[in-house]
């Protein structure tokens, strides 16, 4: 498993793109830019947006390879880059220059054979590469109850404690009927 940045916008689309370039899908904005922004851009737009983060210094994410097949992508960038700095329902710890990681997700076809955890890892790396003291993360605190595969995408409370993070605070936050928390790992 290798992980690099998300520079490559075809791999990028690969992962969190549209089957038709027109449709209106998350690409992993929903986080990134402010809602009234999100609502607005629509189509092909959303995906010209991405193809800009793409092309920037600081990739928006990372990408996992196996062998030649990009499989997996995961959202990371400083909180303040994102709606999590303004968001009420997940509140700040401290003032720490914190790094969220907001969106891990593995192709279909390639789940169920561990990409998840060295994707966590290569974010983590990511974002301690470009100097961040702090990462967080937000998933679901399910026990041991199924997520929704459509909403899976914010991962897991045990997903983040086996990659080294620890619980830091509720939220108030809810997906699929169970609560996020706030996980963080020194960096």
């Amino acid at each position: 498993m290798e992980i690099r940045p998300a520079s490559n916008f075809d791999d990028v689309r690969t992962l969190v793109g549209p089957k038709r370039p027109d449709a209106n899908v998350c690409w992993c904005l929903s986080y990134r830019i402010p809602s009234k922004q999100n609502l607005a851009m629509r189509g092909l737009e959303r995906g010209e947006f991405v193809r800009d983060l793409c092309s920037r210094q600081t990739a928006p994410g990372v990408l996992a390879y196996d062998g030649g097949d990009v499989v997996g992508w995961a959202a990371v960038a400083p909180r303040a880059d994102t709606t999590f700095a303004r968001n009420r329902k997940i509140p700040h710890i401290d003032d720490q220059p914190v790094w969220s990681l907001w969106c891990v997700r593995v192709r279909p076809g390639f789940r169920k054979r561990g990409i998840a955890a060295p994707l966590i890892a290569g974010a983590v790396d990511f974002a301690r590469d470009h100097g961040a003291p702090v990462i967080e993360a937000y998933p679901v605190d399910n026990g041991n109850d199924r997520v929704n595969m459509t909403m899976a995408y914010v991962g897991t409370r045990k997903m983040f404690e086996q990659a080294g993070f620890e619980k830091a605070a509720d939220t108030t936050s809810v997906i699929d009927g169970f609560p996020r928390i706030i996980m963080r790992r020194a960096l």
